[in-house]
């Protein structure tokens, strides 16, 4: 029979041992024998004085730029934040800029409006035009929900800017009396003679529109005042239109016409009134 070989291990609790000797050695050694281990301490600590200091260098360095790198990223982390909050600010000012504006639009009509003052009125903003950029056509944003109906009158700057035409639920349109086919029966002031006020889009660019069907016998002058007659089936009387101007003989010689300069500006009409009374709910009138 062969002879069994026995494992032999090492066990953590031996080499612990073995250090722990072997350092009390070293310390008894060291102290024993203090003079003559001195060069050795010397080359020892020659050798490893430079290393430490080298170390010691390289770790400073490096505790520096993880240093400078943490500060540049807490700066790009605070610069985001206040950037952010910049941008926030930038669009809560635009809103309130906006907001006062628009506050101003209604301000504005309410103190020029003195047509109708026991009327009932509702202030609203333009929201689209026709896409050639004449203001003959465009579309506010109050509708049904805000009781707007088809044929009331639209007022700005304390004079008429056209008649609702079409109505839907949060929107209506309005034509403007500078429509082509916009016609107004008006009278003068203080005559009373009456005309007719036709929209002429092309002579708006000089600031006119057409007046027609002036008697030829009445007696009326450059600036008078242009109102809404009592006689129209939709449009309020004594509303300003405009005032006339360059009044001369029709080239039928029966009528005179002229020139109305309205007294809108529809170029810069941003906001408008309407009012909520219609022609047809108007009694007394003669």
């Amino acid at each position: 029979m062969g002879r069994t070989k026995k494992n032999f291990t090492i066990s953590s609790k031996m080499i612990f041992t073995v250090l722990v000797i072997l350092c009390v050695g070293l310390i008894i050694v060291s102290y024993l024998f203090a003079d003559l281990l001195s060069p050795v301490r010397t080359a020892v600590g020659n050798f490893f004085v430079p290393m430490q200091k080298g170390i010691s260098t390289v770790s400073s360095g490096i505790s520096e730029t993880l240093r400078v790198f943490s500060d540049k990223q807490e700066l790009i982390d605070e610069n985001d934040k206040l950037t952010a909050e910049i941008n926030d600010l930038k669009t809560e000012m635009q809103i309130l800029i906006h907001q006062e504006y628009e506050l101003k639009w209604y301000r504005d009509l309410y103190e020029n409006d003195s047509v109708y003052q026991n009327a009932e009125k509702v202030a609203a903003r333009i929201i689209s035009r026709n896409p050639n950029g004449a203001c003959d056509m465009f579309v506010i944003d109050k509708g049904e929900e805000d009781g707007i109906k088809v044929d009331m009158n639209v007022l700005a700057g304390g004079g008429l800017v056209g008649i609702i035409t079409d109505v839907g639920k949060n929107w209506a349109k309005v034509r403007t009396i500078i429509a082509d086919d916009s016609s107004v029966s008006g009278r003068f002031q203080p005559t009373s003679d009456t005309c007719i006020v036709k929209g002429n889009l092309r002579r708006m660019d000089d600031g006119y529109i057409d007046v027609e069907m002036i008697n030829l016998n009445a007696e009326v002058y450059d600036n008078y005042e242009v109102l809404t007659s009592y006689i129209s089936d939709k449009y309020l009387p004594g509303i300003l239109i405009g005032y006339v101007t360059n009044i001369r003989k029709d080239p039928s010689e029966l009528n005179k016409r002229a020139y109305l300069t309205p007294v809108v500006d529809f170029e810069h009409l941003e906001a408008v009134l309407i009012v909520k009374t219609l022609r047809e709910d108007l009694e007394g009138f003669e």
